[in-house]
């Protein structure tokens, strides 16, 4: 069999993992000048009736989910093990609240 020059076309074939209304009808690939493509297709309904059309989808093979950059900043001073950051003798690892009426938990 011989290699076929697969640049500017693609394949849309039937998704039978389809498993909600929202999943796509037919899912594929395809090559613009190289660069390759994931297809999905939904079948709908004209409005007024008259016949059925495809809705596509197409999104960049290669294209990674954008991560967000988190500026870090210095990590805080390590706590002292039990006790309340106030009062280092303390074996509380917990401060009363200021209302008296329970505990905050630092």
């Amino acid at each position: 069999m011989t290699d076929f020059d697969r640049t500017n076309s693609g394949i849309l074939s039937r998704n039978d993992r389809k498993e909600k209304d929202t999943h796509p009808d037919h899912t594929g690939s395809l090559n613009v000048e190289g660069v390759e493509y994931f297809v999905n297709a939904w079948v709908k309904e004209r409005k007024d009736g008259s016949g059925k059309f495809f809705s596509l989808s197409i999104k960049r093979k290669d294209k990674q989910p954008e991560q967000r950059t988190q500026q870090r900043s210095a990590p805080p001073p390590p706590r002292r093990s039990g006790g309340h950051r106030d009062d280092p003798d303390s074996d509380v690892p917990f401060a009363p609240m200021a209302s008296g009426r329970g505990f905050l938990s630092l």
